[in-house]
């Protein structure tokens, strides 16, 4: 068995949405104070590879403690998107043939190579996906979806209020998003079986996760 760690590690100062909190990563307790190691953590619930529940953009929609884990784990589709110039948005005739065959449930990743330019000014002008994809991965019966970009809509530079229409549709409809993915090129096998667990925050609209892919060596 082959572990793939897809997740960014957390630490301060750590790139992040435009206006969500800044990472903070600061030392509480030492060993040398107390005999014990302690740290202080002040993040935001979508810091580094996390997943978006319904609730953050759906008044009244589903909260991350909520969503069932086993959505969460599960066959993996990796669609390659690579090489695209900044800010492409991809169209769901670009990813027909990708998404053809396709069985419900999996859980599609799309690889962009943005995770490149995690911590770079450039990381922000990643491609992404049209509205059309998201409706053509729900009519698919694919309800959990992640990206190696910051964001699977455009992200604006200074817009306190963008329009997310990916998430309108896909979170609209019960669909989760995981964002900030890294890794998706180390995935070699066929048939990849992915996990990702995020925290319980009881009530609340997504939670950073570790993802990883599992493979098998015989592949």
């Amino acid at each position: 068995m082959r572990v793939v760690d897809l997740s960014h590690p957390l630490r301060g100062g750590m790139t992040v949405f435009p206006g969500d909190p800044e990472v903070r990563v600061e030392p509480a307790v030492t060993i040398a104070e107390a005999g014990v190691s302690v740290l202080s953590l002040e993040l935001g619930s979508h810091t580094g590879t996390h997943v978006d529940a319904p609730s953050h953009t759906v008044e009244g929609g589903a909260t991350i403690d909520a969503v069932d884990l086993g959505r969460l784990i599960g066959p993996a589709l990796v669609v390659d998107v690579n090489g695209l110039p900044p800010r492409t948005r991809i169209r769901a005739e670009d990813v027909r043939d990708a998404l053809r065959e396709v069985e419900p449930g999996t859980i599609v990743l799309f690889r962009t190579g943005w995770s490149a330019l995690f911590d770079e000014p450039g990381y922000l002008d990643h491609p992404f996906l049209d509205a059309g994809v998201a409706s053509a991965l729900l009519d698919a019966g694919v309800t959990v979806v992640g990206v190696d970009a910051l964001n699977p809509d455009e992200t604006p530079r200074d817009d306190p209020a963008p329009s997310l229409p990916f998430h309108d549709v896909f979170l609209g409809a019960g669909g989760l998003i995981i964002e900030n993915l890294t890794g998706l090129d180390r995935i070699t096998a066929s048939a990849p079986q992915f996990v990702g667990l995020p925290l319980p925050i009881a009530g609340r609209d997504g939670a950073p996760l570790r993802a990883v892919v599992v493979e098998d060596d015989a592949e």
